[in-house]
């Protein structure tokens, strides 16, 4: 019976062994099984970490914005380095320039900045194509409004190349095909149908290319800058007074682009009209400093000049020579 008992309790004690390691095996199963099913979310959230942190790397080292410069800048990439050095100007200074400082007239020149070109049509160191026409030029007054001509060596332009007096007071230098040549200043204008190109001019300038029975000959001619020119005059028109005023520049060298007058806190530009006068209708500037401003971009202010209508008053400065 001993034996019988001892039996029976080591048969009981084998099957809490075995219930134990069943048990056991089972949670061990189950752990791994849970830390299966774990395993897609941890990479997943250290897949995130990885790029929350990348981005934050992208964040920190991305480029400042344009124009701004990063705290602990490269000497290379300082805004000294970055700023282009001005480039000198190859062009030489005109001959008989005047200088940038104030006249003893009350005059002073300066250079326009950033002109390339101020001219209308008609253009420096271009050689235009035409024919040349004849006219009675009378006592030499015509549509420029500048009145009686002591040198009649002048012409009348077409109207295209006028250009509403645009051509108004430029000398221009002719050449026929026979090798004569003349220098004519602009005073008049000629209609249609003068053509493009055309010329009409005074007797005593046609005489110079040929006889003037022949009345029309093939030319060339092109702008010129002449140096046997005095100074430049302003006169104001007829009904000129502190609250409407015309001006008129004459004698002038090179073309004349603009006419100026001071408004106290800057500058005023008058329109011009086809008799050749810059018109201020509400008195803007009337007897108050004028400035001229060339083709070429050249300017010239003047002071003292008063209201005196009809009366021609000398600047004592001139455009200089192209």
């Amino acid at each position: 019976m001993q034996e019988t008992r001892q039996a029976a309790r080591q048969r009981r004690r084998r099957r809490r062994l075995m219930v134990g390691t069943t048990t056991g095996l089972v949670v061990t199963g189950l752990l791994v099984c849970l830390a299966i099913t774990m395993q897609p979310d941890g990479k997943e959230d250290a897949a995130r970490a990885a790029a929350t942190a990348v981005a934050n790397a992208e964040e920190t080292s991305s480029p400042s914005p344009l124009g701004k410069t990063s705290p602990t800048p490269s000497p290379s990439a300082s805004p000294k380095a970055k700023k282009p050095k001005p480039k000198k100007s190859k062009s030489k200074k005109p001959k008989g320039a005047a200088s940038p400082s104030q006249t003893s007239s009350g005059a002073s020149s300066q250079k326009v900045p950033g002109t390339s070109s101020l001219a209308g049509r008609i253009r420096g160191s271009v050689t235009y194509p035409g024919v040349a026409t004849v006219y009675e030029a009378g006592v030499g007054d015509g549509a420029c409004s500048f009145g009686p001509s002591s040198d009649m060596m002048i012409a009348a332009m077409n109207t295209t190349d006028y250009e509403t007096s645009k051509a108004c007071g430029d000398y221009i230098l002719v050449r026929a095909a026979n090798g004569n040549s003349v220098t004519v200043r602009i005073t008049n204008e000629c209609p249609l149908p003068c053509a493009p190109g055309q010329l009409d001019l005074s007797e005593q300038a046609f005489a110079k290319l040929a006889p003037i029975s022949t009345g029309r000959i093939g030319i060339t001619w092109s702008l010129v800058s002449p140096s046997s020119v005095g100074t430049i005059s302003i006169r104001y028109k007829n009904g000129s007074s502190p609250y409407w005023c015309g001006i008129q520049a004459i004698g002038h060298r090179n073309p004349l682009a603009r006419l100026e007058v001071s408004t106290g806190g800057g500058w005023r530009q008058l329109t011009r009209t086809d008799y050749n006068y810059f018109l201020s209708p509400d008195g803007t500037g009337c007897g108050k400093a004028i400035r001229l401003t060339d083709i070429y971009g050249e300017r010239l202010t003047v002071n003292g000049i008063a209201v005196r209508p009809d009366v021609v008053q000398s600047t004592g400065v001139q455009f200089a020579r192209h």
